[in-house]
């Protein structure tokens, strides 16, 4: 489960921007996880918790936003949503289709004390 991998790399970015930024504790954590970013959000979910106890993230809300898979068309030249990798382009149908968006993961924001 790479889940797991994750929270423990999110939580060292947390910890690092506590001692840079002065915070002891974190109220909740927002992500942004695109639908090809290959991540299970309900083990994510388990991992943050087991991850964040004992830490200054114990407890914290964890938000996961997912952004649409977002995509350039090389032969309409335009800038379209699609559902997954190796679709068409919806507008002329083409397999020219080139992921621009859809599969971030990063911290987008969290609110702290």
């Amino acid at each position: 489960m790479h889940e797991m991998s994750i929270c423990e790399s999110i939580l060292g970015v947390i910890e690092a921007q506590a001692v840079a930024q002065s915070f002891r504790k974190v109220r909740w954590v927002r992500l942004e996880i695109g639908p090809l970013a290959g991540v299970e959000t309900e083990a994510l979910r388990f991992s943050f918790d087991v991850v964040t106890r004992g830490s200054l993230a114990e407890g914290a809300a964890l938000e996961i936003i997912a952004p649409p898979v977002t995509a350039w068309c090389m032969l309409c030249a335009e800038a379209v949503e699609v559902s997954q990798r190796f679709d068409p382009c919806p507008k002329c149908g083409s397999h020219q289709v080139q992921i621009t968006g859809g599969d971030e993961l990063r911290i987008k924001d969290m609110e702290v004390d």
